[in-house]
């Protein structure tokens, strides 16, 4: 009876503890992180028909789980940090406006952290490191291209990514045409011809060739010919409410000690298991 009075007072301090955490984190007081996430955008994160794999629900979706990176990386958080985890499915271009108007506590969703993002919200991470890349038809002339400077033909990319307004605009013998309005649209766009090439980062780009194995990786890192990007291009971080330094300094306490190896081991674990490999 001892032992099980200790245990049980061992528990209602942990939670106790948990709890006091989460009051002390504006947004936070019901213990529930409340994550945004386009749910469309493969292998960082996607929308399934079940809970395979550990995905989890997705708020006022019936029947639909996100999974992929983000959400791994999401539930990873929670768990060190006593919080649950809530999962909502938004349009990328309403992921940040939901953060300043307070209608979630973070994004995690494969967003670069720019300047322009950081002028109004915070940024914890980064949570990955992404080169930035190209894909092309097997059959395509661009295919073998060594650099950037022998691109030629149309391009796009997605909406709102550096990859469209940073990367793109480098390509001088592109001709570039209206952006995408997600990542699928994208690679669709390349995959049926639409345009010669996309931009778009690593990880995406290696998520696509499993659904799409007649397009080819350009990868243009050492050449000399590369895209020139900043670490801020790069780096890939979770976007919160600007002053919510509470919160700040809980999710970067969490990966302060997660190395780049860390995180490409899980990214290929969300790779092996997006939907579009079980094809």
């Amino acid at each position: 009876m001892k032992k099980l009075i200790a245990l049980l007072c061992v528990l209602f301090l942990a939670l106790s503890a948990a709890a006091a955490s989460a009051e002390a984190i504006p947004g936070l007081e019901d213990g529930v992180l409340t994550v945004a996430m386009e749910c469309a955008y493969a292998p960082y994160n996607w929308a399934q028909p079940n809970d395979a794999n550990g995905a989890v629900p997705i708020k006022d979706k019936d029947g639909l789980y996100a999974n992929g990176y983000d959400v791994m990386m999401a539930k990873a958080i929670c768990e060190a940090n006593g919080w649950q985890l809530e999962v909502v499915q938004l349009d990328w271009d309403s992921l940040i406006p939901a953060i300043i108007s307070g209608t979630v506590d973070a994004v995690i969703a494969g967003q670069s952290m720019t300047p322009e993002r950081m002028e109004v919200v915070d940024f914890a991470g980064p949570y990955l490191y992404a080169t930035m890349v190209c894909l092309t038809k097997e059959d395509n002339p661009n295919a073998g291209a060594k650099g950037i400077s022998e691109l030629q033909g149309t391009a796009t990319s997605q909406s709102g990514t550096i990859w469209y307004d940073t990367c793109l605009p480098q390509v001088k013998g592109a001709v570039i045409v209206p952006p995408a309005e997600s990542a699928p649209a994208m690679l669709m766009a390349v995959e049926t011809g639409t345009v010669d090439f996309v931009c778009t980062d690593m990880p995406t780009a290696q998520g696509a060739l499993i659904a799409y194995p007649d397009l080819k990786l350009l990868d243009f890192a050492g050449s000399g010919d590369d895209f020139e990007v900043s670490d801020a291009d790069v780096n890939i971080g979770i976007s919160i409410q600007k002053g919510n330094t509470a919160l700040l300094d809980a999710l970067n306490a969490y990966l302060a000690d997660k190395t780049a190896d860390d995180f490409n081991a899980l990214m290929a674990e969300a790779i092996k298991v997006q939907p579009l490999s079980e094809e």
